[in-house]
């Protein structure tokens, strides 16, 4: 004889009534498993099997009354429910953080957690000390958890208005009011081609600037001086990157031009694998920004590491 299937729990229609520590961690695990891309992939960074996060997910979309989730075959995607209850949860999870920060402010305590997101590949610059700010810090609050993550600008920008990040470490292109700049280090960017481009083996006092218009080039796919840069020039974009080490593959496949950093390039400039087109429009200077909330005002952990930051920087 069949047993019966069990009926699937019901959707909660009712309002969300107080959050509980329950609610709490059931939400940290949602976040864990949308910034990991699905269940899988949130295993390691739980420390829990997929069929836990997955009654976990089940239990607080019942919690909830709605659907976060699409989960299966082909993928974990969210419905525009749960992105939305994606970023209501940043905003939650970064009050909680902001409230136990200033607590610890009371206490005069530098405890808690620090989280700070850099841009992409800022550690070869001979002019980031980032490191040396790093060590300043632990030496003067080493109760604090530092929490490191490398984003992209858009990425860093929204998860420091949303209290994801208390940090944020990018290069200066537009200014948000809602936002505060301090000056860094500034990285110089030229514009390279591989090794079989026909830009590669021409002299650089014979390159017209027109000519270097003619060739596509890879761009990064999201706001930034790159960006900018390629439509001040009107440059063809033949290929679109969200970090610089994709745009090294599109270079080194001599199809397209990249921007740069010069620290980055050396090591297959040295090689002989690309070079620098030394055309002086067609290079600029890169100036990196410490980003903050523009309020509340900072708490007494992430002055300090402002403090360690612009120490480390001023110094020769």
């Amino acid at each position: 004889m069949k047993q019966k299937k069990k009926p699937k729990a019901a959707l909660s229609t009712s309002p969300l009534g107080q959050l509980s520590d329950v609610d709490l961690r059931l939400l940290r695990v949602f976040k864990s498993v949308v910034e990991a891309g699905g269940l899988s992939a949130a295993e390691l960074e739980l420390n829990i099997g997929r069929s836990t996060i997955s009654r976990h997910l089940k239990d607080l979309e019942i919690r909830l009354g709605m659907n976060l989730a699409k989960r299966g075959r082909s993928g974990f995607a969210l419905t525009d429910e749960g992105a939305n209850i994606y970023r209501a949860t940043l905003n939650l999870l970064g009050s909680i953080e902001s409230f136990r920060n200033e607590v610890n402010d009371i206490h005069q305590s530098l405890t808690g957690k620090l989280s700070i997101a850099l841009f992409d590949k800022t550690a070869g610059n001979p002019a980031c000390h980032i490191d040396k700010a790093i060590a300043r810090y632990v030496e003067e609050a080493p109760e604090v958890a530092l929490e490191l993550h490398v984003e992209p600008i858009n990425v860093i920008e929204k998860g420091v208005m949303e209290g994801r990040f208390q940090l944020g470490v990018i290069p200066a292109h537009r200014e948000s009011t809602s936002l505060s700049y301090l000056s860094l280090f500034n990285e110089q960017m030229y514009l390279y081609c591989g090794n079989n481009h026909p830009l590669f083996d021409q002299d650089d006092t014979v390159i017209a600037a027109s000519e270097v218009l003619q060739y596509p080039y890879a761009g990064l796919g999201y706001h930034s001086p790159n960006m900018e840069v390629g439509q001040k020039l009107a440059m063809q974009r033949g290929a679109t990157a969200y970090d610089q080490e994709a745009i090294v593959h599109l270079v080194l496949s001599n199809c397209f031009l990249g921007y740069l950093p010069e620290h980055y390039a050396a090591k297959w400039v040295e090689r002989g694998e690309m070079r620098a087109v030394a055309c002086e429009q067609f290079q600029y200077l890169c100036e990196f920004m410490a980003i903050t909330k523009g309020s509340p005002k900072p708490s007494r952990i992430l002055q300090s590491f402002l403090n360690c930051l612009e120490l480390a920087h001023k110094q020769p």
